[in-house]
């Protein structure tokens, strides 16, 4: 009902064929006249991926659209902050993360191409159409469009078999020789960055022959499961009830892999201590105990994940999302796990971890009255319990969190559970196992 296709049947089994596999993410990249917008409709037909080109992004109805559209007005070259904004605004929305997408000839620059890095826009393949500037000047001369469907036809090597189609072609807007000369000028400065900075997951294709042939050679590598020799860039993602070990696990996965460790509550407290607009907003919730707007925190969550540490050396993220609908825009915003856990234990090993511990407030020392007993009588007589680990707020904590994990867990089914109710340093290495090996297998 969403996408209507025009073939249900097919569309139905390439999504089940894909399955839990990710989703392609594509940069179709080449010089003018190399079949670039033949090829990405193509693959969008057989794939069911979202065709995205530098027009369809600014048909967008956002505020960063319309200053967009402002300097188009004005005969401005859209500013590259913006730009590369535009792109990620796009790319979040729920069908390209749901199905993927074809970038169309972006990033057309390497200063583009690091941008979009940047941003955590990473594709998994990118394919180079190349042909000898002679035949992509007689190509350009004899292009012809279909206003209905809007497919690019050739007058010498791609016409249309239907005769309602040739009645209604029309010449495209013309460029001169001049002018496409110039294009090929600029593409070939540019050419050789974008090789080097996608040489790991690049394919280049000749598009000096028929455009069958072109496709095939495309779609081939499309499917292919690309093995990059990139360093991979983990995002794991904690789950786990109150007192299941969540903050230890990411401190030891963050010590030793060397991935930033993220814990939403110590976020959220971080950017109330700053003197910022939206760390005012977020004080008296905080304050009052009361919990922050999900888009405040989706908003404080994707701005700390855009960051370059983030991005390159990866993260572990806990304590968000707590439930389907956070999930699911957190996905939304382009931010997916490569690695999912879920720890598990029963309520009463929760409530024996969490309602027994405390805290020395002359050292800062964490003591817990069963498993780390305080060293002598001076000590435990100035311990400390935090009133939130009283077993009534624990066992409404408890109570929260089961009635969201079976959603959470339906929505990633290929997460790894792991028996929480062991040693730390057991459970540690039961996830770093799965972790690791997951990443050999993917490498």
């Amino acid at each position: 009902m969403v996408d209507k296709p025009e073939d249900p049947i097919q569309y139905l089994i390439v999504l089940l064929k894909r399955g839990s596999v990710e989703v392609p993410r594509v940069m179709l990249l080449g010089p003018p006249a190399s079949g670039k917008r033949t090829v990405a409709r193509k693959l969008c037909e057989h794939t069911q991926v979202i065709h995205i080109t530098d027009s369809n992004i600014l048909k967008e109805d956002t505020d960063l659209t319309k200053k967009a559209l402002q300097y188009k007005a004005k005969q401005q070259e859209i500013p590259g902050d913006l730009w590369i904004k535009l792109i990620q605004q796009r790319l979040s929305k729920i069908d390209c993360v749901r199905r993927g997408w074809v970038l169309e000839g972006i990033p057309q620059t390497r200063e583009e191409a690091l941008s979009l890095q940047e941003a955590g826009v990473a594709p998994n393949h990118v394919v180079l159409l190349e042909a000898p500037d002679a035949v992509l000047i007689e190509r350009s001369q004899g292009k012809r469009i279909d206003p209905v469907t809007g497919d690019v036809y050739h007058v010498t090597f791609i016409w249309p078999e239907d005769k309602e189609v040739v009645q209604r072609l029309e010449r495209l807007k013309a460029v001169s020789e001049k002018q496409l000369v110039a294009q090929l000028m600029q593409h070939h400065r540019e050419v050789h960055a974008l090789r080097k900075t996608y040489r790991n997951c690049l394919k280049v294709i000749d598009a000096d022959q028929p455009h069958v042939d072109v496709f095939d050679q495309v779609l081939t590598y499309i499917l292919s499961r690309h093995c990059s020799v990139a360093p991979h860039t983990p995002r794991v993602l904690l789950f786990g009830p109150p007192g299941s070990g969540k903050s230890l696990l990411a401190k030891l996965i963050s010590q030793k892999y060397n991935i930033v460790n993220l814990c939403c509550g110590e976020l959220l407290e971080a950017v109330s201590a700053d003197a910022t607009n939206m760390g005012e907003l977020i004080k008296p919730y905080l304050e009052s105990g009361q919990q922050v707007p999900d888009s405040m925190v989706l908003q404080i969550l994707t701005e700390r994940l855009s960051r370059l540490d983030c991005t390159t050396r990866g993260w572990v993220l806990h304590g968000f999302p707590r439930d389907l609908e956070q999930a699911e825009k957190l996905q939304e915003s382009n931010f997916i796990p490569s690695r999912v856990f879920f720890l598990e234990m029963t309520d009463d090993v929760a409530i024996e971890r969490v309602t027994l511990r405390s805290i020395d407030p002359v050292t800062g020392e964490r003591y817990h009255s069963l498993y780390k007993p305080a060293p002598s009588p001076e000590v435990q007589t100035r311990l400390q319990f935090n009133p939130k680990d009283s077993e009534a707020q624990l066992l409404r904590q408890l109570k929260e969190y089961w009635a969201n994990a079976s959603s959470l867990q339906d929505l990633y089914p290929e997460a790894v559970h792991i028996n929480a109710d062991q040693d730390p340093h057991t459970v540690f290495e039961s996830l770093e196992s799965r972790l690791v090996g997951r990443l050999q297998n993917d490498a």
